[in-house]
């Protein structure tokens, strides 16, 4: 078994002398970066920062900067109204500043000139989703919620029957998505002139959502250099969309003229981020070559757009692209993908294919490529999200410490990882995280990632954060099981058919490496918890690993199969899991791995967390997880979140959802003093 400890070089604060544990009262607090872009003479380096109103129960964003040409220099709040949300920042070719703001209560496109003073760009009533500002600097593509077919942002004049009832009807799938009810409007590109109007509509007849939904932004879209095509992702809708995996990738004039051209038309898998190269001869995107399967392996495609000539440029890289991001100069491209529990920024050269990676430890969420090498977004499991200055060869250079004050004194965990021969005599990789200044042996917090096809890797998490289950005095063990990313999709596609197979092998010798490699680690004092996937195992893991653990917390898991095949809404990914097939056509492959047929052998005490909003593993799976529960007399507790969706976000909710979690850790591991 290998070990070694890990953590981003340059993050770790230094603990004074009156060093303390990092509490769920730290995390809710934390300032949070994104949406980096850099001025295009590389003086200026802009984000959105969201701070937490734990009044109001939610965040708000602030545009911050810092000038990268100054010795010395802080980062400075340029725009922050109280009560207003400012985000996604954008640099014109003349240095002004476009974001959005949803002042007056619609979200709009403002500017704010380099002379200050901000001025309103759009005034398009029933607001927009988004915008990327075209090159030329003259005109916005801006994504919004329209009826399909919308001839402009106006919204039509609609007549309400005072007769109606409440009742709303519907004639195919989707009814429902991740978290919200279908109103029969689609996300829709509108190309909006800065002199003014109401937009013309890019996406023609096509009817699907642009950016999709729930979780695509402008990662989506692009513009050519010159601004006349608009390139986007879209995924067309009808009977077959909640069983379809086939976004594609189109082109369309930014003036309307034409209908958009369909350039992947020839898969029927996913093609997505389309990225045009600076000097406007290549479009890159990724694409997977599995229908209906969600993790197959995003290789970087590369189009001529003169002569229509394509290339897999990645194809022989077994990793999987998760942001693509073009070199000012257009010879090589800047991509992230996972790779063994680390989230990495690799350079690829567009004539060779060439992969060369770049950083080693921590979770890279941006890159922003400019003069002289990027700005790049890192965190790890030990730090929040920060910039870094990466000049093209070393170490990336810390730029900001925006957490430093919030953080002062906390006593970070230590995180080691190690490997052992898992199922199928495969290498497989996790970590133990020590909290920091603990003598003698620990009671486990055994977490299990959700996915299943994801990783529990070396980056921060406000939702399920291994540093601070370890400030609370746990010892958080997790493990990557078969079906995670980052070692190889044969590795990935491992689970499928197996969900109960495997990985369970997996969690079994992984939890005994562990316990056999961490003296510090109490073997015989263990909880499991997960969500999602993990939530599902925990079922699992209740009839069929019944006597290993003294309590077991579960989050919006699967309970019956059978059930969940009829209630979820993505329809692909269930189906894809057990094979293909919907449950009337093969219900063994669902009953093979369905943790209600096992209820008669529950016995370790349950808390069952779900949130009503959930649309993927809907609430019901939970109520009657504990139902079974309650009827076995085994000790249980449910908590509900009626304002919540798969995940629990609000920052008061997160922190009732922390003290219920380690509250009931504490109970059954004895450990005093949980927060």
């Amino acid at each position: 078994m290998k070990t070694f400890t890990f953590a981003l070089a340059g993050l770790l604060i230094a603990a004074p002398a009156t060093a303390r544990q990092l509490t769920i009262d730290d995390v809710t607090l934390l300032s949070r970066v994104s949406a980096p872009v850099v001025s295009k003479d590389g003086r200026w380096l802009v984000w959105q920062q969201r701070e937490t109103d734990l009044a109001a129960n939610r965040g708000r964003f602030d545009i911050w900067r810092l000038d990268l040409k100054a010795k010395g220099a802080r980062p400075e709040k340029i725009l922050g109204e109280a009560d207003v949300n400012e985000t996604s920042p954008e640099f014109g070719p003349d240095g002004t500043l476009y974001f959005q703001s949803d002042k007056g209560g619609e979200d709009n496109v403002w500017a704010l000139a380099s002379a200050g003073g901000a001025r309103q760009v759009t005034q398009l009533k029933g607001g927009i989703g988004g915008f990327k500002l075209a090159p030329t600097g003259d005109k916005l593509l801006v994504w919004a919620d329209r009826k399909p077919g919308a001839p402009s942002l106006e919204p039509p004049m609609e007549k309400k029957d005072p007769n109606a009832g409440s009742g709303r009807t519907y004639d195919q799938l989707f009814v429902r998505h991740w978290d919200t009810w279908a109103d029969g409007t689609r996300s829709q590109l509108f190309v909006v002139p800065l002199t003014g109007g109401n937009g013309t509509p890019i996406v023609g007849t096509l009817i699907g959502d642009t950016p999709s939904k729930p979780f695509g932004g402008g990662e989506e879209l692009a513009w050519s250099p010159d601004g006349r095509t608009v390139y986007f992702a879209l995924r067309e809708a009808g009977r077959i969309e909640p069983t379809s995996t086939n976004l594609d990738v189109f082109s369309a004039p930014a003036d309307g003229s034409a209908p958009p051209t369909n350039l992947t038309a020839d898969n029927d898998a996913t093609d997505n981020l389309p990225a045009v190269s600076p000097d406007g001869k290549w479009l890159a995107w990724a694409a997977m070559k599995r229908p209906t399967y969600e993790a197959d392996r995003m290789v970087l495609m590369l189009r001529n757009i003169a002569t229509g000539e394509v290339r897999a440029l990645t194809e022989g890289w077994d990793r999987s692209v998760s942001s693509i991001a073009w070199s000012p100069d257009s010879k090589r491209l800047y991509v992230t993908a996972d790779d063994t529990q680390e989230v990495p920024v690799f350079a690829v050269d567009r004539a060779t294919g060439k992969v060369t990676r770049l950083t080693q430890q921590g979770h890279v969420a941006a890159v922003v490529p400019s003069a002289g090498g990027a700005v790049l977004q890192i965190d790890s499991l030990v730090e929040p999200g920060d910039f870094y200055w990466w000049s093209g060869k070393g170490a990336p250079k810390r730029l900001t410490s925006v957490n430093a004050d919030k953080l002062a004194g906390v006593d970070w965990p230590a995180v080691t990882r190690f490997s052992f021969t898992g199922a199928n005599n495969d290498t497989v990789w996790g970590y133990a995280v020590k909290p920091a200044g603990s003598t003698g042996k620990v009671p486990i917090a055994y977490m299990v990632h959700g996915g299943p096809q994801g990783s529990s890797n070396n980056s921060w998490s406000y939702r399920w954060n291994p540093a601070v289950f370890a400030g609370a005095g746990y010892g958080l063990v997790a493990v990557d099981f078969h079906g995670s990313t980052g070692y190889g999709q044969a590795f990935t596609d491992a689970i499928r058919n197996n969900w109960g197979g495997w990985p369970l092998e997996d969690l079994q010798k992984g939890l005994a490496a562990a316990t056999a490699r961490f003296d510090w680690l109490d073997a015989d004092n263990a909880c499991a918890l997960g969500a999602s996937y993990g939530g599902y195992m925990m079922n699992w893991i209740e009839g069929n690993w019944p006597d290993r653990f003294k309590c077991i917390v579960q989050h919006d898991g699967v309970f019956d199969a059978r059930a969940m095949a009829y209630e979820t809404e993505e329809l692909w990914f269930d189906e894809w899991e057990h094979g293909g097939k919907a449950y009337f056509e093969d219900p063994e492959a669902f009953e093979k791995w369905n943790p209600v047929n096992h209820v008669a052998k529950w016995k370790t005490p349950m808390l069952v967390v779900t949130g009503e909003k959930d649309f993927r593993i809907p609430y019901t799976q939970g109520i009657a997880s504990f139902t079974a529960l309650q009827r076995r007399d085994i000790p249980s507790r449910l908590v509900v979140f009626p304002d919540e969706n798969h995940w629990v976000l609000k920052p008061r909710n997160s922190r009732q959802w922390y003290r219920e979690v380690l509250g009931w850790l504490g109970k059954w591991t004895g450990k005093t003093g949980a927060q």
